[in-house]
């Protein structure tokens, strides 16, 4: 059963300098608290639908190899370079 209480962050030690650009940053009426906890939610969020997405490719991938249909990347890249040397040459 997960714990009702509050948790509290370690504290960081960090240079005058990154506590002063924090802080120039902060909109009226913002603590340096919420500003910290803001970006703290945001990289959660940020690498857990990053986590999500590479494990949805992973998958995407096993599937095509499974099934036959996958492309190695080296062919998909050759193909890309003939087709941006064709357009370059019509070009000109």
């Amino acid at each position: 059963m997960p714990s009702t209480k509050s948790r509290t962050i370690p504290p960081l030690r960090v240079s005058e300098q990154l506590r002063a650009d924090a802080e120039s940053v902060l909109v009226p009426g913002e603590t340096l608290s919420a500003f910290v906890m803001d970006a703290v939610s945001r990289t959660i969020d940020f690498r857990k639908s990053q986590r999500d997405f590479v494990a949805r490719g992973m998958a995407s991938a096993e599937r095509s190899r499974k099934e036959g249909s996958y492309v190695p990347a080296a062919k998909v890249l050759a193909g890309l370079r003939k087709r941006l040397a064709n357009a370059q040459r019509a070009h000109k």
